[in-house]
C-alpha cells in the first residue's frame, strides 16, 4: 500500500484484501522498537509460509518500498503496488477526525507529503493500481465539515494549496 496518512489505504485494504491477505502494519507495534527491522522479519516469515501479504504503511518513496519489493522477489513472488490517490486536504480532514494515538501530527502527513514519489513499476513492482480519490465523496466531506475553509482555496470545486517546497 502506498498513500499519506489518512487517505483511506486501511480502509481499502479492509474492503478488498483482509480476508485473502495477512495486513502487516507498523501501526500493530506503536510502542516496539525497531518498527521497520520488525516489519520486514514478520513480512518475511509470512512469504516463507506461502501466506499472501499486504504492507499497510505510507510507504511515501523509493528506499521505503525497497526492502519490501526484494523481500517479495526472495519468496518468489509477485508483488503489487496499490497507490490510494487522495488529495492531501482529505487526508488532513480525515486526520482531523481522529481520536488520541491515531491522530498523526500535521508535521508527520507534511513530512510524508514532502517525501512522497508516485510507486512505478521500474522499481520492481509487477504492477502498479492506482485508486483514485473519489471526488465527489470529498466534496461531500468538504461541505459537511466545513474543516477546510482555512487550509486552502476552492478552484472549480477542488481544493488547492502550495506545500512548502512543492512549487
Amino acid at each position: 500500500m502506498v498513500g499519506l496518512q489518512g487517505s483511506g489505504k486501511s480502509t481499502w485494504v479492509s474492503r478488498h484484501l483482509s480476508g485473502t491477505h495477512t495486513v502487516v502494519s507498523k501501526d500493530h507495534w506503536p510502542r516496539a522498537r525497531r518498527r521497520e527491522a520488525r516489519q520486514r522479519r514478520v513480512v518475511a516469515e509470512l512469504l516463507a509460509s506461502g501466506a499472501s501479504v499486504v504492507v499497510d504503511n505510507t510507504n511515501p518513496a523509493p528506499e521505503d518500498r525497497a526492502a519490501l519489493v526484494a523481500a517479495a522477489r526472495e519468496a518468489g513472488v509477485p508483488v503489487r503496488a496499490v497507490w490510494i490517490d487522495t488529495p492531501v486536504e482529505a487526508c488532513l480532514a480525515r486526520n482531523d477526525a481522529r481520536e488520541g494515538r491515531a491522530r498523526v501530527p500535521l508535521q508527520g502527513v507534511f513530512a510524508t507529503r514532502a517525501r512522497f514519489v508516485p510507486p512505478t513499476t521500474a522499481e520492481g513492482f509487477d504492477r502498479v493500481d492506482v485508486v483514485p480519490s473519489k471526488l465527489a465523496e470529498w466534496d461531500r466531506l468538504r461541505n459537511r465539515t466545513g474543516a477546510l475553509a482555512d487550509r486552502g482555496t476552492c478552484r472549480r470545486g477542488a481544493l488547492v494549496r502550495q506545500w512548502p517546497g512543492r512549487g
